[in-house]
Protein backbone atom coordinates (compact mmCIF):
# COMPACT_ATOMS: atom_id res chain seq x y z
CA UNK A 1 0.00 0.00 0.00
CA UNK A 2 1.56 3.41 -0.90
CA UNK A 3 0.02 6.49 0.77
CA UNK A 4 0.79 10.37 -0.42
CA UNK A 5 0.03 12.18 2.80
CA UNK A 6 -0.76 15.69 2.24
CA UNK A 7 -0.38 18.49 5.27
CA UNK A 8 0.51 22.22 6.01
CA UNK A 9 3.97 23.21 5.73
CA UNK A 10 3.29 26.63 6.84
CA UNK A 11 4.98 26.45 10.08
CA UNK A 12 7.83 24.64 8.73
CA UNK A 13 7.61 21.82 10.29
CA UNK A 14 4.89 18.34 10.04
CA UNK A 15 2.82 18.01 12.78
CA UNK A 16 3.83 16.02 15.41
CA UNK A 17 1.20 13.79 15.46
CA UNK A 18 0.94 13.20 12.36
CA UNK A 19 4.65 12.40 11.60
CA UNK A 20 4.21 10.29 14.67
CA UNK A 21 1.06 8.68 12.56
CA UNK A 22 3.25 8.33 9.80
CA UNK A 23 5.94 7.29 11.69
CA UNK A 24 3.55 4.49 12.95
CA UNK A 25 2.29 3.57 9.53
CA UNK A 26 5.99 2.92 7.80
CA UNK A 27 6.23 0.82 10.76
CA UNK A 28 2.94 -1.09 9.84
CA UNK A 29 4.45 -1.61 6.26
CA UNK A 30 2.64 1.33 4.59
CA UNK A 31 5.10 2.98 1.99
CA UNK A 32 4.08 6.82 2.76
CA UNK A 33 5.64 9.66 1.35
CA UNK A 34 4.70 13.66 2.34
CA UNK A 35 3.30 16.37 -0.10
CA UNK A 36 4.27 19.19 2.18
CA UNK A 37 1.47 22.41 1.42
CA UNK A 38 2.74 26.11 1.86
CA UNK A 39 0.92 29.23 1.38
CA UNK A 40 -2.39 30.73 3.20
CA UNK A 41 -5.99 30.56 2.54
CA UNK A 42 -7.55 29.20 -0.36
CA UNK A 43 -6.08 30.83 -2.89
CA UNK A 44 -2.36 29.97 -1.50
CA UNK A 45 -3.04 26.52 -1.59
CA UNK A 46 -4.72 26.72 -4.85
CA UNK A 47 -1.09 27.41 -6.52
CA UNK A 48 0.02 23.96 -5.11
CA UNK A 49 -2.08 22.14 -7.58
CA UNK A 50 0.38 21.34 -10.52
CA UNK A 51 3.37 19.88 -8.09
CA UNK A 52 0.73 17.85 -6.15
CA UNK A 53 -0.50 16.57 -9.31
CA UNK A 54 3.19 16.14 -10.52
CA UNK A 55 4.22 14.28 -7.05
CA UNK A 56 1.00 11.79 -7.69
CA UNK A 57 2.34 11.24 -11.27
CA UNK A 58 5.96 10.45 -9.53
CA UNK A 59 4.59 8.65 -6.44
CA UNK A 60 2.12 6.93 -7.99
CA UNK A 61 -0.04 6.02 -4.57
CA UNK A 62 -3.01 4.10 -4.15
CA UNK A 63 -4.79 6.63 -1.72
CA UNK A 64 -4.30 10.08 -0.65
CA UNK A 65 -4.76 10.90 3.05
CA UNK A 66 -4.76 14.66 3.47
CA UNK A 67 -4.72 16.34 7.32
CA UNK A 68 -7.74 19.22 7.54
CA UNK A 69 -10.06 20.36 4.92
CA UNK A 70 -8.37 22.67 3.16
CA UNK A 71 -5.71 20.31 2.02
CA UNK A 72 -8.69 17.61 1.27
CA UNK A 73 -10.61 19.51 -0.91
CA UNK A 74 -6.90 20.73 -3.20
CA UNK A 75 -6.70 16.69 -3.05
CA UNK A 76 -10.16 16.14 -4.75
CA UNK A 77 -9.20 18.52 -7.23
CA UNK A 78 -7.43 15.74 -9.09
CA UNK A 79 -9.60 12.44 -9.79
CA UNK A 80 -7.00 9.88 -10.21
CA UNK A 81 -6.20 8.71 -6.34
CA UNK A 82 -9.39 8.52 -4.47
CA UNK A 83 -8.84 10.53 -1.12
CA UNK A 84 -9.16 9.66 2.60
CA UNK A 85 -9.32 13.64 4.53
CA UNK A 86 -9.05 13.75 8.21
CA UNK A 87 -10.85 16.50 9.76
CA UNK A 88 -9.04 17.73 12.99
CA UNK A 89 -11.43 20.55 14.29
CA UNK A 90 -10.47 23.78 13.74
CA UNK A 91 -11.51 23.24 9.73
CA UNK A 92 -14.70 22.56 11.45
CA UNK A 93 -14.80 24.98 14.23
CA UNK A 94 -13.44 27.85 12.35
CA UNK A 95 -16.79 29.49 10.31
CA UNK A 96 -14.66 31.13 7.93
CA UNK A 97 -13.14 27.97 6.23
CA UNK A 98 -16.25 25.29 7.43
CA UNK A 99 -17.80 25.69 3.96
CA UNK A 100 -14.74 24.71 2.09
CA UNK A 101 -14.45 21.94 4.44
CA UNK A 102 -18.02 20.58 3.90
CA UNK A 103 -17.34 20.32 0.76
CA UNK A 104 -13.99 18.51 1.01
CA UNK A 105 -16.50 15.80 3.36
CA UNK A 106 -18.29 15.34 0.17
CA UNK A 107 -16.15 14.79 -2.85
CA UNK A 108 -13.50 12.62 -0.36
CA UNK A 109 -14.12 8.56 -0.89
CA UNK A 110 -13.96 8.59 2.78
CA UNK A 111 -13.37 11.11 5.80
CA UNK A 112 -12.01 10.60 9.30
CA UNK A 113 -13.47 12.57 12.27
CA UNK A 114 -11.68 12.72 15.16
CA UNK A 115 -14.33 13.17 17.55
CA UNK A 116 -17.84 12.31 17.42
CA UNK A 117 -19.24 16.16 17.75
CA UNK A 118 -17.01 16.64 14.43
CA UNK A 119 -19.05 14.07 12.79
CA UNK A 120 -22.02 15.61 14.13
CA UNK A 121 -21.45 19.29 13.14
CA UNK A 122 -20.77 17.89 9.51
CA UNK A 123 -23.96 15.28 9.40
CA UNK A 124 -21.65 12.66 8.45
CA UNK A 125 -23.04 9.22 7.85
CA UNK A 126 -21.30 6.31 8.87
CA UNK A 127 -21.59 4.96 5.05
CA UNK A 128 -18.20 6.53 4.22
CA UNK A 129 -17.04 8.31 7.80
CA UNK A 130 -15.22 6.69 10.66
CA UNK A 131 -14.70 8.52 13.98
CA UNK A 132 -11.16 8.05 14.98
CA UNK A 133 -9.10 10.23 16.98
CA UNK A 134 -4.62 10.85 16.69
CA UNK A 135 -3.26 8.20 18.51
CA UNK A 136 -0.64 9.08 20.81
CA UNK A 137 3.18 7.16 20.49
CA UNK A 138 3.20 5.61 24.49
CA UNK A 139 6.72 4.99 24.23
CA UNK A 140 7.88 8.48 23.88
CA UNK A 141 4.66 9.61 26.12
CA UNK A 142 5.33 7.50 29.10
CA UNK A 143 5.58 7.98 33.02
CA UNK A 144 8.71 8.83 35.39
CA UNK A 145 9.26 9.72 38.36
CA UNK A 146 8.60 13.63 39.10
CA UNK A 147 11.88 14.52 40.43
CA UNK A 148 13.32 13.08 37.56
CA UNK A 149 11.57 15.40 35.06
CA UNK A 150 11.75 18.50 37.62
CA UNK A 151 15.54 17.71 37.24
CA UNK A 152 15.92 17.05 33.15
CA UNK A 153 13.93 20.26 33.05
CA UNK A 154 15.82 22.58 35.53
CA UNK A 155 12.54 23.40 37.25
CA UNK A 156 12.21 23.59 41.15
CA UNK A 157 11.15 20.68 42.97
CA UNK A 158 8.85 21.80 45.20
CA UNK A 159 6.67 24.22 43.72
CA UNK A 160 3.62 23.39 42.42
CA UNK A 161 3.24 23.56 38.02
CA UNK A 162 0.51 23.97 36.04
CA UNK A 163 0.96 23.19 32.04
CA UNK A 164 -1.00 24.68 29.73
CA UNK A 165 -2.53 23.46 27.39
CA UNK A 166 -0.51 25.50 24.40
CA UNK A 167 0.72 28.66 23.55
CA UNK A 168 -0.07 31.98 25.12
CA UNK A 169 -0.73 34.41 21.23
CA UNK A 170 -3.38 31.32 20.58
CA UNK A 171 -6.40 32.84 20.55
CA UNK A 172 -8.61 29.82 20.41
CA UNK A 173 -6.47 28.73 23.46
CA UNK A 174 -8.06 31.20 25.65
CA UNK A 175 -4.98 32.17 27.74
CA UNK A 176 -6.40 34.96 29.66
CA UNK A 177 -8.92 32.24 31.25
CA UNK A 178 -6.63 30.77 32.60
CA UNK A 179 -4.60 33.71 33.99
CA UNK A 180 -7.70 34.89 35.82
CA UNK A 181 -8.04 31.46 37.52
CA UNK A 182 -4.34 31.34 38.12
CA UNK A 183 -4.78 34.58 40.05
CA UNK A 184 -6.16 32.55 42.28
CA UNK A 185 -3.26 30.25 42.76
CA UNK A 186 -0.58 32.59 43.33
CA UNK A 187 1.82 29.90 44.47
CA UNK A 188 1.30 27.80 41.35
CA UNK A 189 3.43 28.70 38.25
CA UNK A 190 1.71 28.53 34.74
CA UNK A 191 4.06 27.09 32.16
CA UNK A 192 3.29 27.62 28.22
CA UNK A 193 3.81 24.98 26.26
CA UNK A 194 5.94 26.01 23.53
CA UNK A 195 9.20 25.74 22.42
CA UNK A 196 9.93 22.11 23.69
CA UNK A 197 11.77 19.37 21.95
CA UNK A 198 9.20 16.04 21.99
CA UNK A 199 11.71 14.59 25.01
CA UNK A 200 10.90 17.73 26.74
CA UNK A 201 7.40 17.36 26.50
CA UNK A 202 7.27 13.93 27.71
CA UNK A 203 9.52 15.50 30.51
CA UNK A 204 7.11 17.85 30.98
CA UNK A 205 3.96 15.98 31.05
CA UNK A 206 6.04 14.20 33.98
CA UNK A 207 7.30 17.29 35.70
CA UNK A 208 3.62 19.48 36.00
CA UNK A 209 1.12 18.91 38.42
CA UNK A 210 -2.03 19.08 36.26
CA UNK A 211 -2.58 20.09 32.21
CA UNK A 212 -4.65 22.89 32.35
CA UNK A 213 -7.44 23.55 29.18
CA UNK A 214 -9.13 26.96 28.54
CA UNK A 215 -9.69 26.67 24.62
CA UNK A 216 -12.55 28.41 23.19
CA UNK A 217 -13.19 25.12 20.63
CA UNK A 218 -11.16 21.95 20.18
CA UNK A 219 -11.43 18.83 18.01
CA UNK A 220 -9.70 16.14 20.01
CA UNK A 221 -7.26 17.70 21.73
CA UNK A 222 -3.83 15.94 21.46
CA UNK A 223 -2.47 16.99 24.14
CA UNK A 224 -4.61 16.08 26.71
CA UNK A 225 -4.11 12.39 25.21
CA UNK A 226 -0.29 13.25 25.38
CA UNK A 227 -1.09 14.08 29.35
CA UNK A 228 -2.80 10.82 29.67
CA UNK A 229 -0.54 8.79 28.50
CA UNK A 230 1.84 10.26 31.27
CA UNK A 231 -0.08 9.68 34.13
CA UNK A 232 -0.92 13.82 33.97
CA UNK A 233 -3.68 14.87 35.45
CA UNK A 234 -6.08 16.81 33.44
CA UNK A 235 -7.90 19.99 34.61
CA UNK A 236 -10.46 21.16 31.26
CA UNK A 237 -13.06 23.27 30.34
CA UNK A 238 -15.95 21.39 28.43
CA UNK A 239 -14.82 21.59 24.78
CA UNK A 240 -13.99 19.04 22.08
CA UNK A 241 -13.84 15.58 23.31
CA UNK A 242 -12.07 15.72 26.75
CA UNK A 243 -14.93 14.97 28.60
CA UNK A 244 -15.00 11.42 27.01
CA UNK A 245 -11.43 11.42 26.86
CA UNK A 246 -10.79 11.50 30.75
CA UNK A 247 -14.38 10.07 31.84
CA UNK A 248 -13.61 8.21 34.78
CA UNK A 249 -10.17 8.75 35.59
CA UNK A 250 -9.26 9.79 38.73
CA UNK A 251 -7.33 13.22 39.28
CA UNK A 252 -9.30 14.70 35.89
CA UNK A 253 -12.28 16.35 35.75
CA UNK A 254 -14.32 18.65 33.84
CA UNK A 255 -15.29 22.19 35.46
CA UNK A 256 -17.30 25.42 34.45
CA UNK A 257 -16.04 27.84 32.11
CA UNK A 258 -15.25 30.23 35.29
CA UNK A 259 -12.00 31.32 36.54
CA UNK A 260 -13.26 30.57 40.27
CA UNK A 261 -14.19 27.24 39.56
CA UNK A 262 -11.09 26.50 37.71
CA UNK A 263 -8.80 27.75 40.70
CA UNK A 264 -10.88 25.52 42.63
CA UNK A 265 -10.17 22.41 40.78
CA UNK A 266 -6.46 23.31 40.30
CA UNK A 267 -6.10 23.75 43.90
CA UNK A 268 -7.98 20.11 44.78
CA UNK A 269 -5.59 18.66 42.54
CA UNK A 270 -1.89 20.19 44.00
CA UNK A 271 -2.87 20.12 47.27
CA UNK A 272 -4.90 16.16 47.61
CA UNK A 273 -3.35 14.57 44.21
CA UNK A 274 -4.54 11.51 43.43
CA UNK A 275 -3.53 8.14 42.29
CA UNK A 276 -2.89 8.78 38.36
CA UNK A 277 -3.84 6.16 35.74
CA UNK A 278 -4.86 8.04 32.71
CA UNK A 279 -2.97 5.98 30.71
CA UNK A 280 -4.64 2.79 31.28
CA UNK A 281 -7.98 5.05 29.98
CA UNK A 282 -6.08 5.63 26.85
CA UNK A 283 -4.62 2.25 26.36
CA UNK A 284 -8.10 0.91 27.08
CA UNK A 285 -9.53 3.26 24.43
CA UNK A 286 -6.76 2.02 21.70
CA UNK A 287 -5.37 5.15 21.12
CA UNK A 288 -1.92 4.34 20.89
CA UNK A 289 -0.35 5.03 17.29
CA UNK A 290 0.17 1.10 16.30
CA UNK A 291 -3.37 0.73 16.83
CA UNK A 292 -4.76 3.99 15.52
CA UNK A 293 -2.51 3.18 12.34
CA UNK A 294 -3.82 -0.60 11.89
CA UNK A 295 -7.46 0.96 11.76
CA UNK A 296 -6.16 3.44 9.11
CA UNK A 297 -4.66 0.67 7.14
CA UNK A 298 -8.15 -0.92 6.78
CA UNK A 299 -8.96 2.55 6.19
CA UNK A 300 -6.48 2.65 2.86
CA UNK A 301 -7.43 -0.90 1.87
CA UNK A 302 -11.26 -0.39 1.57
CA UNK A 303 -11.04 2.46 -0.44
CA UNK A 304 -8.13 1.46 -2.41
CA UNK A 305 -10.07 -1.66 -3.62
CA UNK A 306 -13.57 0.23 -4.32
CA UNK A 307 -11.22 3.24 -6.15
CA UNK A 308 -10.15 -0.01 -8.37
CA UNK A 309 -13.25 -1.51 -8.81
CA UNK A 310 -15.08 1.80 -10.40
Amino acid sequence: MRVLVVTSYNNGAVAPFIAEQVDALRRRGVICEYYLLTGTGWSGYLRNLPPLKAAIRQFRPDVIHAHYGLCGLLCTLQRQVPVVTTFHGSDINDRRVRPLSMLAYRRSAHSIFVSRALARRCHATERGSTVLPCGVDTELLAPMERGEARRRLSLRPEQPLVLFAGAYDDPVKNISLARAAMAYVPEARLIELRGYSREETAALFNAVDLLLMTSHSEGSPQVVKEALACNCPVVSVDVGDVREQIDGVDGCCVVQRDSRSIAQAIKKRIRHPLHRHGRSRLTERGLDNMNTAKKLQSIYSAVGEKAHHL
